[in-house]
């Protein structure tokens, strides 16, 4: 799956486009994906203007000037590409072609921007493991996609004093505290195995030893919290990691996978300066964890 810095970059690459712009016409090619669209898809987007684009965990959020909200998930391979009448050809260098297969052009937004310019935003996903739905604004914090989910890792409202309040008294392994989207929304398997390196953490670790007896973060709660942002902000920058299916709303394949510490590195020395471990995968619920055992205490 995607993880948040995927889901960001395309964000960002969509919102040039998507933000006010004007809803035209909207092809459904299929009635369904991972789940069915809603009877009336079509019907309620069309004519109407994107009042703004966001992202709330995983899930891209497009405010409909009617009330409605668009969620969009890309699942394990769906991306995004944007067309225009001047250029049918997707910007960006990848190193991987993704799939421009037409039969799997599920969904076609074809929009008049802000400025005028008409332009086609194409939704192609070959496994159709992603969803598109609409709800209204006001039932969205209720609805079953979002309910549960814990705060955003970006900016800074995650800091120790949040990830104590967390993690006071639990005893379930660091890993699985930071993966639980109850507690954190966004946070994948990649990017908290790079944290908790760059914080000399074990995955192992029980949460609750990063909380003192007086509810307070140790100095490692703080630099998880701080080495959590960064990492993050780190892949947005390169444009996430193009793994497998994965890539930006320009075409553009990310690169921060050339930076990976420990992620996908079994058997390779730490990039830690002066340790010389070796990076070790083991199994935490049902998802591979890498880490070095001998600098990640």
């Amino acid at each position: 799956m995607p993880e948040l810095p995927e889901v960001e970059t395309v964000k960002r690459g969509l919102a040039p486009t998507f933000e006010g712009g004007q809803l035209i016409r909207v092809d459904q090619n299929r009635p369904d994906l991972r789940f069915p669209f809603p009877s009336d898809f079509v019907d309620r987007l069309t004519g109407r203007v994107v009042t703004s684009l966001s992202r709330r965990s995983k899930y891209l959020l497009a405010d409909i000037d009617c009330g409605d909200v668009l969620i969009m998930h890309l699942g394990m391979s769906g991306s995004f590409r944007i067309e225009n009448d001047a250029d049918n050809t997707t910007p960006g260098s990848f190193a991987l072609e993704r799939s421009k297969d037409p039969k799997h052009d599920h969904v076609v937004f074809h929009l008049k921007s802000k400025d005028g310019a008409a332009a086609r935003v194409i939704y192609n996903d070959p496994r159709r493991f992603g969803f598109m739905d609409l709800v209204a604004r006001p039932e969205l914090e209720a609805h079953p996609y979002f309910k549960d989910l814990g705060l955003e890792p970006l900016g800074n409202a995650l800091n120790g004093d949040v990830l104590a309040g967390l993690f006071a008294g639990r005893k379930s392994p660091l890993k699985a505290a930071l993966l639980n989207q109850k507690l954190i929304a966004g946070l994948g398997n990649i990017y908290v195995c790079e944290a908790l390196w760059r914080s000399g953490l074990s995955p192992k670790r029980l949460a609750g030893t990063l909380v003192t007896k007086s509810g307070r973060p140790t100095a490692k709660a703080n630099l998880l919290a701080e080495n959590i942002r960064q990492t993050l902000e780190d892949a947005i920058k390169v444009g996430g990691s193009s793994l497998k299916d994965h890539t930006q709303a320009d075409g553009s394949l990310g690169y921060f996978q050339h930076s990976f510490a420990v992620y996908d590195r079994e058997g390779e020395s730490c990039r830690t300066p002066t340790c010389k471990g070796t990076i070790a995968r083991i199994v935490q619920s049902n998802r591979s964890t890498f880490y070095c055992p001998l600098c990640q205490g």
